[in-house]
C-alpha cells in the first residue's frame, strides 16, 4: 500500500496516472482540502470516475473567497462547485455544446479554462483548471466526447475542476447552482 501511495504522488508530479485507470481512480493529491462534510463520491457524465466535492456552491469557509454579505460571519461565496480529481482525468461533454472563447474569464480559472454554451437549454458552463483542451472556440462538441483533462492550473489546493453555470453570455453575478446540470449521482 505504501508503494501505491508513492506511485500516486509520482504520477501527480508527472501530470497523469502511471498505473492505468484503476490506480488513477484512487490517487489522492496531497494538496486537496475539503471544505464540506460531504464525503460522498459522485459520478457525472461530465468526468471520469467517482469524485468528491471539495468546495460546494454557495457560502463557504474556504479561505479563497472574500467576505460576502449573503453569508454568515466571514464566509465568502463560491460561485461554482469544485470537484477533486487526479490530474489528467478526462472530461466529457454531458450535453451537446458549442465552445465559446474563454479569454474574458481571467486567471482565477487557470491557464486553459473552457467555456461551453448550450443556447437551446439557456446556459454557459465555465470549467476551470483544465490541463489539455482538445477543442477550440466555435467547435461543436457532442455528448460523450472528450474535450479536456483536469489539472491544477491556477488552483492552490491541488488537482480539481471548477464547474460554474451562468446565463448565456452572463458574468459571475448570473452564476447558479450547478449540480442539476452536472447530474451528480452518488456512487
Amino acid at each position: 500500500m505504501r508503494a501505491l501511495g508513492f506511485l500516486a504522488v509520482v504520477a501527480w508530479l508527472l501530470g497523469g496516472p502511471l498505473l492505468g485507470p484503476a490506480s488513477a481512480a484512487h490517487a489522492r493529491d496531497p494538496r486537496w482540502e475539503f471544505w464540506t462534510d460531504d464525503t460522498t463520491r459522485y459520478t457525472s457524465p461530465w468526468f471520469a470516475g467517482a469524485r468528491r466535492i471539495m468546495i460546494p456552491y454557495g457560502c463557504t469557509e474556504a479561505p479563497y473567497y472574500a467576505h460576502d454579505s449573503r453569508c454568515p460571519g466571514d464566509e465568502g461565496f463560491h460561485h461554482g462547485l469544485d470537484i477533486a480529481m487526479p490530474c489528467g482525468t478526462p472530461l466529457y461533454a454531458g450535453k451537446r455544446v458549442r465552445v465559446v472563447d474563454a479569454a474574458s474569464l481571467g486567471p482565477a480559472y487557470g491557464d486553459n479554462p473552457v467555456l461551453l454554451r448550450n443556447r437551446k437549454l439557456g446556459w454557459d458552463l465555465v470549467i476551470g483548471h483544465t490541463r489539455k483542451v482538445f477543442v477550440q472556440p466555435g467547435d461543436r462538441v457532442r455528448r460523450g466526447q472528450i474535450f479536456a483533462r483536469a489539472n491544477d492550473s491556477g488552483a492552490p489546493d491541488g488537482c480539481h475542476l471548477h464547474f460554474e453555470v451562468r446565463a448565456i453570455g452572463g458574468g459571475l453575478d448570473t452564476a447558479r447552482w450547478p449540480r442539476p446540470l452536472l447530474a451528480l449521482t452518488p456512487s
